[in-house]
């Protein structure tokens, strides 16, 4: 998967630049994140989706760490104000609130932000709102229980292109399924079980 990322030639090229992977965290399906992320290639980013953890903040700082030594950026889950208070890289919107994403650019510049998209309307709609990039799911079947429908290759690849903006794909990707993708036009790819573990 890192090489398949790393090969991408995205339909729209980023204003500013983005990582080649996505590490999406998930109390259930990958409990040690930080293990996770200490195999990351340098470049990637890991996003910490809280959940409402009472230990959401200590969680992001053991990240932060790891993401500060091994060249990652952190970004953070729908908490902006997590985010702010320990100095992460950015933040990863939910579908719906996709529309804040050009004012929490505004008030952090530096700030890289993604936002969920499970259509092409949605990936527009946060292109237009100033998201650095759309996350599609789901583009493969996925363990997620709020995944939809998987697109599969050619319907993705029509998406990427009709969006506007730089896409990465979610959702079932794996080393398998990403060599599927190589031609779809991404930005990137984001995986949760699919980097933990994974060498290719």
């Amino acid at each position: 998967m890192r090489r398949t990322a790393a090969l991408l030639k995205p339909a729209a090229p980023p204003r500013k630049a983005l990582p080649h992977l996505l590490f999406f965290t998930d109390p259930v399906r990958t409990p040690d994140p930080a293990a996770v992320a200490r195999t990351l290639p340098a470049g990637s980013a890991v996003v910490f989706r809280t959940f409402g953890a009472p230990d959401a903040e200590s969680r992001a700082l053991q990240l932060l760490a790891v993401a500060r030594q091994r060249r990652l950026r952190l970004l953070i889950g729908a908490d902006w104000r997590l985010a702010r208070r320990i100095g992460a890289d950015g933040l990863h919107l939910p579908e719906r609130l996709a529309r804040h994403a050009r004012a929490l650019k505004t008030a952090r510049p530096g700030w890289t932000v993604t936002t969920a998209a499970h259509s092409l309307r949605a990936a527009r709609a946060a292109l237009a709102a100033g998201a650095d990039a759309a996350v599609v799911s789901a583009a493969f079947a996925s363990n997620s229980r709020s995944a939809g429908p998987p697109l599969g290759p050619v319907r993705l690849a029509r998406l990427v292109r009709a969006a506007g903006g730089p896409v990465y794909a979610l959702g079932g990707i794996n080393n398998e399924t990403a060599r599927r993708l190589k031609d779809a036009g991404l930005v990137g790819l984001a995986a949760v079980e699919g980097l933990a573990g994974a060498r290719t």
